[in-house]
Order: structure tokens, then sequence, then C-alpha cells
């Protein structure tokens, strides 16, 4: 079953859980995984890969969204923002630590050969691949200077 089969079924049991927020969300993670599906080359399929990218687009967007409610003195609707968000999260991947993100550069590191600052392009193309919808990209990018320097 594919990301997408999985948010369609996960839609069925939030309506019988009567359950608002989850229904809410899966309901627009549907809606963007049908714009992507029916855009434009796409011929009709949605990979899980770029539908792992939709979900952490979505989830940065929500917490960014939640930041400008608190900042606007809005709790009540940074708290729906940031439910929304936990439920996005469900369906990601489980972030990597600081120390597994180092132990992971260090290894492309030694695989690559870089010894310095000038190969930092080759590292971060080689990590941002492995690691990609489990690392951020300016954790990684520091974790890269810091071992490189």
């Amino acid at each position: 079953m594919d990301l997408y089969e999985k948010i369609s079924e996960d839609i069925k049991e939030a309506m019988k859980a009567r359950d608002k927020v989850r229904l809410m969300t899966l309901r627009n993670i549907k809606k963007v995984f049908l714009e992507a599906k029916t855009a434009p080359g796409a011929n009709d399929t949605l990979e899980d890969a770029a539908a792992m990218k939709i979900l952490q687009k979505l989830a940065k967007q929500g917490k960014e969204t939640a930041s400008t409610y608190i900042q606007a003195g809005r709790q009540d609707l940074a708290d729906e923002e940031s439910a929304q968000v936990k439920v996005i999260e469900d369906y990601l991947p489980r972030p990597l630590s600081e120390e597994e993100i180092e132990k992971a550069v260090k290894d492309i590191i030694a695989q690559t050969g870089a010894t310095s600052m000038k190969e930092m392009g080759k590292v971060m193309g080689a990590a941002s691949r492995q690691m990609a919808g489990k690392a951020d990209g300016g954790t990684i990018s520091r974790i890269v200077k810091k071992l490189l320097a």
C-alpha cells in the first residue's frame, strides 16, 4: 500500500472515530496529493518519495504558520495548527538525531575522501541524498562544516 492509499484508508478511520482535526488534516493532504498526481507530466502517479517531500513541506509550513500565530497572540490558532502538524508528522520517518547525522556525515566524508571545505559540495550532495526526509538541510550543513573545518 503506497502512501496515497494509506492516507485514503486513514481518512475512513478518522471519519469512523469522529476525529475532526485528523480528518481535516488528512483531507488536506489528499487534496495536495491529488494536485500533484494530476499536475502536467505526472502521468497520474505519485511516488512515495514525492509524497514524502510534500508531507515535509506541509509540516514545515504548518510549523511556520503556528509560530506566526503565536507572534500575533493567537494561541488558539497556533494550537490548532500544531495539532495538524502532529498528524502530518505521523506519516514522516523519524528524524535522525545530531549524533546519527554526524556519524553518517563522517562515513560520507570517508567514502568521498573529502579533506577540506572546498569539497563541501560533494559531501553535502551525498549527505542530502542519503538523509533526505530524515534530517534538516541546515543541520547537515552545519555538521559538514564542523567536520571539514
